[in-house]
């Protein structure tokens, strides 16, 4: 059997390409033997099950201690305790009779009887099994954060309990809670949803000793996941093309494995012809347009207001709102939709680059009556000229309304540039764009056939001027290493007038040939 990349689900030995997981589980082991309790927290589909269940089939091939993996997904968003545990001691039972079968567990007289009190129902369940367990028990328990409202609060009330109390009463050595986010962030969201009070505390879960996380695959594993593909089938993949897959994830699982499959399966199917950074290319726009089922969870995050705090200003180019919290870009950084990178948050990779603001603009995008093929020349190259006047005549026409209608509203005049440069380049061409908090404009770069495109974007609500703003973009068209490029200057100001506003003109700048199109 030839193993395959994995896009769904935890990775099995021999059925799917996989870096050894026992490589990015660095701590977990001590925190285990000491026997502390834990968070794994990551994004989504980066490997936490996958990495869970190696351990706990580890542990258990070791003898030294009884492990399982409980799954509790089924009781996510379910705020009564009642409900929501019965569903939680099903995936007990399940998870026990899989990982430890000789273990024994409450029958279903038992369990009918202790959910009459939901309160301390798991506490004793798990106090039980405990109880009966010939060695330390090591649980981890998969998708805790998806759990809601009172029977949230209620859970990690009764693990801390069993776990104060367990030096008197039997209550599992070390249990690890996996999923998105760390215990503070689930308890802050269910603050801003519910109004709970957490019994005078931060946190009913405070026992936690650490709150560990997984790490995206190297480049070197990268290199190494693929060379697995090239080892049972023949089929090279040119060093550009690995160097375009790191580049473009920077090594989240998902997508390294999604991109990969997307070529071999799909794109370059015969194992005799090398995959290059073309084919990559290809296959990351797939992804992007189909939105499979990992972008879509992505894109669904956008809608909430904690991630739209953070993101917005990252679209503009402009600096976090007083009101955005460290928690905040805990959360959103434990979504995976940001990273800290030499001391600047950014988004998390290039693929999320592109793919959040093509969800913010999907509607726009797809409802402007804009032909392509209008602002292709003859010789099939890109008429940036025509393009750029039609979007000026756009904006002062509709698109300014249009602009105040986006959830992003401090983005919409970005976003809806972005959205018509998208509609007409679809096809022929993409557009990258670089994130610089603080810096008060966002660089767009217009990837048509063999041409490049450099476009600064600015906004002018107050002082702001003209001067200011083509210093920028000649250090990014320096940077980008062209001679020409294009300065948007969206003028804001609620007292300017339209003649005014509307301006075309060329300006000279330290070499540089800038285009200017006020709006």
């Amino acid at each position: 059997m030839i193993p395959s990349f994995n896009t769904a689900g935890p990775c099995i030995p021999g059925e799917h390409y996989m870096i050894p997981p026992e490589r990015r589980l660095s701590g977990m082991r001590r925190l285990i033997d000491e026997g502390k309790y834990f968070t794994l927290h990551a994004g989504r589909q980066t490997g936490k099950t996958t990495s869970a269940m190696w351990l706990v089939d580890e542990l258990n091939r070791q003898g030294r201690y009884s492990a399982a993996w409980l799954d509790v997904q089924r009781a996510r968003e379910e705020p009564d305790p009642g409900q929501a545990f019965q569903l939680v001691l099903g995936a007990f039972d399940n998870g026990f009779a899989r990982d430890l079968p000789r273990l024994a567990r409450p029958g279903r007289t038992a369990i009918k009887r202790l959910l009459e009190v939901p309160g301390s129902a798991i506490v004793e369940y798990l106090s039980f099994v405990a109880r009966r367990s010939s060695r330390p028990l090591v649980l981890f328990i998969d998708e805790a954060d998806g759990l809601v409202g009172k029977a949230m609060l209620s859970f990690l009330t009764q693990l801390r309990e069993g776990y104060i109390a367990r030096s008197k009463k039997p209550f599992p050595h070390s249990i690890a809670l996996v999923g998105q986010r760390q215990v503070r962030d689930y308890v802050l969201e269910q603050k801003e949803r519910q109004g709970l009070r957490w019994l005078g505390t931060t946190s009913p879960f405070n026992i936690t000793a650490e709150a560990l996380t997984l790490a995206s695959f190297t480049r070197d594993e990268v290199a190494e996941l693929v060379g697995q593909h090239t080892a049972k089938t023949g089929q090279r993949f040119e060093p550009a093309a690995v160097e375009s897959i790191y580049d473009l994830s920077r090594g989240h699982p998902w997508l390294v494995n999604a991109m990969a499959d997307q070529v071999v399966n799909r794109a370059v199917e015969d194992r005799s012809v090398s995959v290059t950074p073309a084919d990559v290319e290809s296959a990351k726009e797939t992804l992007i347009l189909q939105r499979r089922t990992h972008i879509d969870s992505i894109v669904a995050r956008l809608r909430e207001e904690r991630v739209r705090r953070v993101v917005e200003p990252m679209l503009t180019g402009g600096s976090f709102a007083r009101d955005v919290l460290d928690d905040d870009l805990s959360y959103v950084a434990g979504l995976g939709l940001i990273a800290l990178r030499e001391g600047k948050w950014v988004i998390a990779n290039r693929i999320y680059a592109e793919v959040v603001p093509r969800a913010l603009t999907f509607v726009q995008q797809t409802s402007l009556d804009q032909n392509p093929a209008w602002y292709v020349r003859s010789d099939g190259r890109l008429d940036i000229v025509k393009l750029m006047t039609a979007f000026q005549e756009f904006w002062r026409k509709d698109g300014h309304l249009a602009a105040e209608g986006f959830a992003y509203r401090e983005a919409g005049p970005h976003l809806l540039l972005r959205a018509f440069l998208q509609r007409v380049v679809n096809g022929g061409g993409r557009i990258e764009r670089e994130y610089g908090l603080g810096r008060g404009a966002l660089d767009l770069m217009v990837f048509f056939k063999d041409e490049r495109f450099a476009i600064e974007v600015k906004l002018r609500r107050g002082r702001e001027t003209e001067k200011d703003a083509l210093k920028q973009v000649s250090g990014y068209l320096e940077r980008a290493g062209l001679k020409e490029g294009w300065l948007v200057l969206f003028d804001l100001r609620k007292r300017a007038l339209w003649k005014k506003k509307l301006l075309r003109r060329h300006r000279k700048v330290r070499g540089k040939r800038v285009h200017v199109i006020g709006l």
